[in-house]
Parts: C-alpha cells; structure tokens; sequence
C-alpha cells in the first residue's frame, strides 16, 4: 500500500491503540536501504544515521550543526513551520538539496522510510506531539530540554518510549560532560553522600524582564507572516492569535507555551543531583517567593522549594530554586569566586552574561558542601581548607567517550547507550512542570508519588493534564 492512500490520522490513532508488548510497525513502510525494518530500529554500525531535523532556527538550527558535526548522520529531511524565516536560511543553505517540509506530520507522510531518527529543536509546547508521532513511526528521537510542557505529556512520552522500543536523548549537553562523570564517580566513592539540601540558581536576565506584571489579556492579534504556518506552530495548544511575542524564543515568557526559567536552566543544573541521588519526584513544591505574579507569564523573580522524602538509606533532600534579578541566594562560607564555565555553549546565539552569582548549585551534605556551575561543570569541596582533608581520597575521574549528541547517534547504531533517555530524563522534567505549576498557581503542592496526584488542589492535579487539545491533535494523547 503506498504512503500516500494512508492517512496519517488514521496511522496514529492504530499505533497508539497497538499492543504495547512490541514496537509498532506502521503496514505502508517499504525497506529501507534495500532492507526491512528489524525487531529493533537500531542502525547498521557501518551505516550513518539518516536524520531529520524537525526546528533548524535558532536552536534547533545549533543542534542540526551539533549532530552533523559528528560525521555520525546524514541530513535527509529539513522541516520547520517558517521556511521564509531569516533564522532558518543558514540551515537550507548549508543543505540546498535535502527535501524541506512546513509540517512534520507531512514530512512523516512523504518519507518515513527514509528516516532512522529525529531531533526536534522547538518550542517547548511542540516537543510532545513531535515525538510521539516520530516514536510511533519507530524513529529514535533527540530532543531539546524540558521533555515537554506537562506533566501528563512527559509521562505518555516516558511510556512511549518503552512500548516503541526506539532511542531517545533529551537535550541536556552536562549529561555528557565532566559533571556527569565526576558525579558518579564521587558518589560510588562515598565523597558524595547523605545530600540533605541543594541550592540552585540562575539569576540572569529572562525575556520577560520589564514587561508589565499587570497584563490583563494576551497581547493583540498581528498578521501572521506569509511564511509561517501559524496553524501548525500552535500545535496541540488553545487557538491564540498571532504576535510577534509568541515567537522566536518568545514562547518561553508564557505558560501556554514554554516552561520559563525553571524549565530552561534546570536540566542543566540538577540533572546529575536528580539522577544519581535518585530524588525521583518531589513530595512537595512550595513558592515562597514570587514577585509579580500575574496568570500569563513567569514571575519576575521565582524561589522555590522542592521536597523530596527519604530514599533508601539516603535522607531526604531539600532542593531550592532561585530566579530573578533581584533574588540572589547567599552562598556559604569560602565559598570564592564565582565564575562561568568557558565551556557552557552559547545561549540564544550569545554568550551568558557575568552575573553577581553565576548560574550554579551548592551540594550540602552531613559533612561537605560542594559548588558547582552549571552544564558540564565539575564540583569542588568547599572551603578550601576542607578540599584539602578529602584531595587524597578523590578517584579517578573518567573521560566522556563522546559528546551528547554523538552519544545519541552511536546509541541509535547500538554502540553506545543514551545518557539521558526519556527514562532518566523523564522524571527530572516532571519535576520542572510540577514547578510551574507551583508558580503559576501561586499555591503550596503537596504530591503523591505513588498515584502521582496532587492530593491538596484540585485544580492543579487536573493541570498536571493541561488543557484539552485542539480538534484533530487528540490522538498524541493515547497510548
């Protein structure tokens, strides 16, 4: 049967009623590289993958060069809903002659046969419904940091990933790095032991910065550029008119679209504190600060506390978050200097700013504090008088056998396993979304993580959903 007298629609609502036993296999795949799909997707060793980039402005335009870098893939498809735009056009002339698409869905109709994997570089509220519909055609999935806007969302592509059997990565470059590493490392030394609180922050300035708190609708409709597919960029979310601050890394301003500070420096934060401590998900979340709350966009300034219960023989853990221009936690004693790792990639095109305290953490355990930056950036012992008590009993830390993206790329040949697959990845990103809620409800949230229910509102537990989706984007939320 060709792809063409299949609609797209009807695949998805067979595939996500399918039997999750076994990986999904859509009927109108024809072989691919003159061989049929195996049992397991993964690619040939002797073979480069062939990916299609799904967002190649922007960050999505960086993560396309990231991965092509490795001399791991092949681009074989461009997709992004402005083709017109001027972000975009460094990536169609870098790849002339790859085939280009507005609409992923489209992209999925016209040549799934010749696609192994995907990234997907976008708006945090387009990730869900990008790689759902990527892992039920059985691609392997690279995406961008936070998983997804909701709690629901992240937890249908944690289960997605299981029942299609494919690799997944989130897009936390640290997980690959130094930290990540020295971590573990530290950690089965017994270096790192009994974590009873953990400080994070990133106190640069955000997008939303100056705008006014007092805001009583969206901004007004604008016209929509003749080169965007408005329609499609909205995705599984309410109809909002178009503005220019929807857009363009403006979606992260607003809890419709992007999952604010929180949600964009997080990962890179506490990713190895959540994995290795195994914290799982919080028992509760308390917003003990926000200034400028208003329902539509993140507050100017965010402090938030993360509680996370006993595990096992580790103790329970307090984990607080700062954000804001004006919310500057105090560090401790010999603390020294603060400084940005030259390592962290740009940000927005950019580089990060010097701050007063630089984006970090502090670790505070029984009996040592350690601080750290951000990314891939390895802890110390503070203050130095106590570095020195432990410098003899700090192991050898290993080197990465390869960077994040090359490590999703040998994953997918089998040679190699995903530092951050949805797995991991998952539970660290429902952290975030129960975060935001936490912000933008203004409200204390006390978690079950057993039934994973808000047991104190009703409201926020019925959020942890988010909102129904738009006409003809329901079936994503089936599995």
């Amino acid at each position: 049967m060709k792809t063409k007298e299949i609609s797209r629609r009807l695949f998805i609502k067979q595939a996500v009623t399918a039997s999750a036993a076994s990986t999904v296999i859509p009927s109108f795949w024809t072989p691919a590289k003159a061989r049929t799909m195996p049992s397991s997707p993964l690619i040939s060793p002797n073979d480069r993958v062939n990916l299609a980039v799904i967002g190649i402005g922007n960050r999505g335009g960086e993560i396309t060069n990231e991965l092509y870098n490795t001399g791991l893939c092949n681009i074989v498809a461009l997709c992004d809903v402005d083709m017109g735009a001027a972000h975009t056009q460094a990536i169609i002339q870098k790849f002339p002659d790859v085939p280009r698409f507005q609409d992923f869905r489209k992209m999925f109709d016209a040549m799934a046969n010749r696609i192994d994997a995907v990234s997907v570089g976008v708006p945090d509220h387009a990730h869900f419904p990008i790689t759902m519909e990527a892992m039920a055609h059985g691609k392997h999935v690279y995406v961008e940091k936070p998983m997804a806007r909701t709690f629901n969302e992240v937890e249908l592509m944690i289960k997605g990933e299981k029942k299609y059997g494919v690799v997944t990565q989130m897009g936390n470059q640290g997980h690959s790095e130094g930290n990540y590493f020295q971590f573990k490392a530290w950690l089965e030394a017994g270096i790192i032991r009994d974590v009873t609180a953990v400080t994070a922050h990133m106190n640069s300035p955000r997008r939303w910065h100056g705008w006014d708190p007092k805001i009583t609708d969206f901004p007004a409709a604008e016209p929509i550029p003749q080169t965007l597919d408005w329609d499609t960029w909205l995705g599984v979310v309410k109809h909002h008119n178009y503005n220019h601050d929807f857009v363009n890394g403006q979606w992260r301003c607003w809890y419709d679209f992007g999952m604010g500070a929180l949600g964009d420096w997080g990962a890179h934060l506490l990713d190895t504190v959540h994995q290795f401590l195994d914290l799982g998900l919080p028992c509760e979340i308390n917003p003990v600060y926000l200034k400028d709350h208003n329902p539509f966009f993140y507050p100017m300034s965010s402090t938030l506390v993360f509680k996370f219960p006993e595990r096992g023989r580790m103790p329970a853990v307090d984990i607080t978050w700062y954000d804001g221009l004006d919310n500057i936690p105090s560090v401790p004693e010999g603390y020294g200097v603060s400084e940005i790792d030259p390592n962290i990639p740009p940000v927005g095109g950019g580089r990060i700013q010097p701050m007063k305290l630089n984006p970090g953490k502090e670790i505070y355990t029984k009996t040592l504090t350690f601080k750290g930056g951000s990314h891939g950036s390895s802890l110390s012992v503070i203050p130095e008088a106590k570095a020195g008590e432990v410098a003899s009993r700090l192991p050898e830390v290993p080197k990465s056998p390869s960077n994040h993206y090359a490590n999703f790329l040998l994953s997918c040949m089998g040679k190699e396993k995903p530092r951050s697959p949805f797995s991991v990845a998952g539970p660290l990103s429902q952290v975030f979304c129960l975060g935001v809620l936490s912000q933008q409800l203004g409200e204390k949230l006390l978690f079950d993580r057993e039934t994973k229910q808000i047991t104190n509102h009703a409201l926020a537990n019925q959020m942890l959903f988010g909102d129904l989706p738009r006409k003809g984007w329901e079936a994503y939320y089936t599995i």
